[in-house]
């Protein structure tokens, strides 16, 4: 399956760029990109990990294939597929197409008097890849090869998945430099009700992943999307999960409201900062972990 015009227009009106010949993979320049590109502002994973702004590569390799159809999630989700269909394209076109769309999104600030000039030069040679567009990545046939074609290209690789393909994450030979795992429910009721499943056994398969975190050499973290009124329940429960995947890293995130995200879900989903700071807590009291690092105006605290 590949998206027909209409949804990819809808897509590329929102900042998407397609990539490649089939598809299936596009990169879109962060709001945290453009900020950090005149001295604005960066994205919590330059405060928390390092991780520039101006040289990190959005993308996604999968956009039509999810095995969720998260009510928080700011996709159009009525395209989405839950198995791989169709041709695609190979790693190293991916990320020269995905580099010179970013490179032309991007173009614009060098008429910009606000551009610091060699943050505009650096930018055209990003170091970091978020594979954490729309989509699952792993459902990507080539994912691996994916992530050791970033490597060779001296690139940082932050993966995000849902952790419903076991297989594919056990098989990885090429680790990414952080594997993020998203964990949005503290038990299969939740999860079935916020994450809605479109697989059978998404609960139990979430949970081998969990099981298996603690086996990467890499960096690891859960991510911990807050919905107030959803999910922002049994700090204990979360915790238990949490400690068996014994990640490097959590970070609990507060939902935003924007895209599709708005018709399923409203601001009153959105939690405080306030409140997201003390689900953080709770969690971490349970956790037997601490409060690291913040950032405020990203809604995102670490836990160590």
């Amino acid at each position: 399956m590949s998206l027909n015009k209409e949804q990819q227009a809808k897509l590329e009106y929102s900042g998407y760029r397609f990539v490649g010949e089939h598809g299936h993979a596009a990169a879109k320049v962060c709001h945290w990109t453009r900020k950090s590109m005149v001295n604005e502002g960066v994205c919590y994973k330059e405060k928390f990990y390092g991780i520039e702004s101006h040289r990190c590569l959005q993308m996604s390799p999968s956009i039509p294939f999810c095995h969720h159809k998260c009510l928080f999630c700011w996709r159009d989700l009525t395209y989405t597929e839950t198995e791989w269909e169709g041709e695609y394209d190979d790693p190293k076109t991916i990320i020269e197409d995905a580099i010179a769309a970013q490179n032309n999104l991007l173009c614009g600030f060098g008429g910009n008097k606000k551009t610091d000039w060699k943050k505009f030069e650096e930018s055209k040679r990003p170091t970091n890849a978020a594979i954490s567009l729309a989509g699952e990545p792993t459902l990507y046939p080539e994912i691996d090869e994916l992530i050791e074609e970033f490597k060779r290209q001296d690139f940082s690789v932050f993966l995000v998945s849902n952790g419903m393909y076991v297989e594919k994450l056990e098989n990885l030979e090429s680790e990414p430099t952080q594997l993020y795992i998203s964990l949005d429910a503290p038990n299969e009721k939740v999860y079935d009700e916020l994450c809605r499943p479109q697989i059978n056994n998404g609960w139990s398969n979430l949970n081998k992943t969990l099981e298996l975190m603690n086996s990467f050499d890499c960096n690891t973290a859960i991510r911990v999307t807050a919905v107030k009124g959803k999910n922002m329940i049994l700090p204990k429960d979360f915790a238990e999960l949490i400690n068996k995947a014994n990640p490097t890293y959590v970070e609990v995130k507060s939902y935003m409201c924007v895209g599709s995200s708005r018709d399923r879900l409203t601001l009153d989903n959105m939690p405080s900062y306030e409140e997201l700071t003390e689900f953080a807590q709770e969690i971490a009291d349970y956790s037997g972990r601490e409060i690291t690092k913040e950032s405020e105006v990203s809604r995102v605290v670490l836990l160590e």
